[in-house]
């Protein structure tokens, strides 16, 4: 499953569906697809995803390749900078988030 989070003020953002959802109830979301964010709860998501992902910087990574071609995975702090962009343009326009599942 895709996820896209799309804003009147930033492209849209196409992630993995379990990305999303973690991302999501970080948020503070109950991790629904379809689902919306109003423009005066942007702010408030926005912080509490950022809170997350800075306490997830902090905790210790465990030290995870890929046994193929010895690659180090993708943390989730990176996974979520998109979102954060798109959640902080959102913020500063006043304008809703959405995000459902193309088909």
């Amino acid at each position: 499953m895709l996820v896209t989070f799309s804003s009147p003020a930033y492209a849209d953002i196409t992630m993995f569906g379990d990305v999303a959802l973690c991302l999501l109830k970080l948020m503070g979301h109950s991790g629904t697809v379809p689902g919306a964010l109003l423009a005066e709860d942007v702010p408030a998501a926005l912080a509490r995803l950022q809170v997350a992902i800075a306490a997830e910087k902090r905790s210790p990574e465990a030290e995870t390749a890929d046994a193929e071609d010895d690659e180090p995975a993708v943390t989730l702090p990176h996974r979520a900078l998109p979102l954060i962009e798109l959640l902080k343009a959102a913020a500063k326009a006043e304008c809703d988030v959405m995000w459902d599942s193309p088909n």
